[in-house]
């Protein structure tokens, strides 16, 4: 039987914000700052938290899938310690990893804080021996699109996806960068 590694104290830090696990504390800041908002579920496989309630059971998942994932994280502002978004990686196969989601909240967008977070999470994958980084977003998030050539990635090809909340297809746009020893 595979031991389960608890990842709980694991952190990356950049310069203006603190990729952590998540606390269940943290749910009411994380509902009001992102989960709360359709537009930041737009182009992402999850749906809005429309309750208080819906929020808690989600901060107990969101806290247990973290401490086990380690690359899984909550965006928090440093200055201010407060849960802003999310943002994951895994590895895909030997040195290759892949982006598994970043959102942030509507007022903590255009500040920079993207480029933060993708290049940090390029920089964790290099440092544990990676050679390729995988970032993915729906077609029609310019602005994801756009983040993603910021940090130095490349157009390699694009599939179709069915969007399982609604049915609907969608083209996936896969960017990669190779990364240097």
């Amino acid at each position: 039987m595979e031991e389960v590694v608890d990842y709980s104290d694991f952190s990356l830090e950049t310069k203006s914000l603190v990729l952590k696990k998540a606390k269940e504390e943290d749910w009411e800041e994380i509902y009001k700052n992102l989960w709360s908002h359709k537009e930041s579920a737009k182009y992402m496989l999850w749906d809005v938290t429309t309750s208080e309630t819906e929020a808690i059971n989600r901060i107990r998942r969101t806290v247990d899938f973290q401490k086990v994932n380690k690359y899984a994280f909550f965006v928090y502002e440093k200055n201010t310690n407060i849960p802003i978004g999310f943002a994951g990686m895994k590895e895909i196969e030997p040195g290759v990893y892949e982006d598994i989601g970043i959102a942030l909240g509507p007022d903590y967008t255009r500040k920079g804080y993207g480029i933060e977070i993708l290049n940090a999470l390029v920089e964790e994958a290099k440092s544990c021996g990676g050679h390729k980084f995988v970032a993915s977003c729906r077609k029609q998030n310019i602005a994801s699109h756009q983040l993603q050539m910021r940090c130095g990635f490349h157009f390699v090809s694009e599939e179709t996806r069915i969007d399982p909340r609604t049915g609907e297809s969608y083209l996936l746009e896969i960017n990669e960068k190779q990364l240097d020893k």
